[in-house]
């Protein structure tokens, strides 16, 4: 390789070297280089070395960190993704990064870093017998870190971006047939919580979401409920009300006849029940509430009154509670709903999105479209 390029050095087993001409000595005319060292592949050598010719002749060359990752990640979570992070997600990035992450790579230098290290922890985490959506999930919040990394110019480029992932095998989706939904909604009819199950069967929207709903949210008149918020139960306890999972996912939906009398029922039933509870009620304004007004903790919701209802309506108890945002979709493809409209319904950021997630309905449909071309084609001309 021509010297005013640059050279990779051979140093030991999986370490080199790599120099690169940065110019000359304006006094003594002295070729300068800066000098890297990669742990890893030659091709990851050649990688770091073809990223830092490219931004030398662009100008943006970075001054290698010897700032620990450990140190770093505790500046990045800070300074970027705590403002921009739901206090859920931010307190789920440090928890991963502390269990998976710094124990291994904390003390490297930042610019140290090679794919092979973060193979190395992704295949640690795989002999854990945890799963390749971990492994995903762990790649995606350290490959966020680095490359803001990049973006402040302590690195020259992303080594996440050349490690290779497990696949991740698609989770079967559990739904209700049309028979299994008259029969839970059936069984529900007569719970506390019978409006709130109505509801999440047939909008679709997420637990968080409904648990959330105030009644300022809800026009039983024009039969609508918008979602605008997301209920989020804290680690070390209590809760908080937060954003919707995407801005795509604040709406307003159209409720089924049924299920705005379920939820006029269910006001006044709320009514009577804050009367009797008189000063151990706690005003939220929420729609579903605890006997006594609290926020309802979806974890209780799904493993006791979902579990309760499912056993009332005899059927498996391994439905989980999100199956029935799962069920509201699927009924509504299978019933004809236009793709773009049930898209909108769940909050979904395309209608092509919505399609993937619920490929299993598409054959049904695609049977269905056939009949009805076959019988526009076949249809008898009419005699003149």
């Amino acid at each position: 390789m021509p010297r005013k390029s640059g050279q990779i050095i051979a140093r030991g087993e999986n370490k080199w070297i790599v120099r690169i001409f940065v110019g000359r000595d304006s006094e003594t005319g002295k070729r300068n280089y800066k000098n890297h060292t990669i742990h890893g592949t030659k091709k990851d050598a050649q990688r770091y070395l073809n990223a830092s010719l490219r931004d030398r002749d662009l100008g943006t060359v970075a001054e290698p960190s010897s700032q620990p990752f450990g140190e770093f990640l505790d500046r990045w979570l800070e300074t970027a993704a705590k403002p921009k992070l739901k206090s859920k997600t931010f307190r789920d990035y440090e928890n991963l990064l502390t269990r998976y992450v710094r124990p291994t790579l904390g003390k490297r230098p930042l610019a140290e870093l090679t794919p092979l290290d973060l193979q190395s922890v992704y295949k640690e985490i795989l002999d854990r017998g945890l799963s390749a959506r971990s492994v995903r999930y762990v790649h995606a919040v350290t490959r966020q870190a680095l490359q803001q990394a990049v973006k402040w110019r302590l690195l020259l480029a992303n080594p996440a971006d050349a490690v290779e992932l497990p696949k991740q095998p698609r989770k079967e989706i559990q739904v209700l047939s049309a028979e299994q939904a008259r029969a839970f909604l059936s069984a529900a009819s007569n719970d506390r919580l019978g409006a709130l199950f109505a509801l999440a069967i047939t909008a679709g929207l997420r637990p968080s979401e409904y648990l959330a709903l105030k009644w300022a949210d809800l026009d039983l008149k024009a039969g609508t409920v918008r979602v605008i918020r997301s209920l989020d139960w804290l680690h070390g306890g209590g809760w908080e009300f937060a954003d919707t999972k995407r801005p795509r996912s604040r709406r307003t939906i159209k409720l089924q006849s049924n299920v705005v009398a379920a939820l006029k029922a269910h006001k006044e039933a709320q009514d009577e029940q804050r009367r009797e509870a008189e000063k151990r009620w706690t005003e939220h304004d929420l729609v579903f509430t605890t006997r006594t007004g609290g926020p309802i903790d979806e974890r209780n919701l799904a493993q006791q009154d979902f579990v309760r209802i499912l056993e009332g309506a005899k059927l498996p108890t391994t439905f989980r509670l999100y199956d029935l945002r799962h069920t509201a979709a699927t009924l509504a493809l299978e019933a004809g709903v236009q793709p773009k409209v049930v898209s909108e319904m769940l909050g979904h950021a395309s209608a092509a999105f919505t399609l993937d997630v619920y490929s299993h309905v598409l054959p049904h449909m695609q049977d269905s479209a056939a009949a009805k071309v076959e019988a526009l084609l076949m249809k008898p001309r009419r005699k003149k």
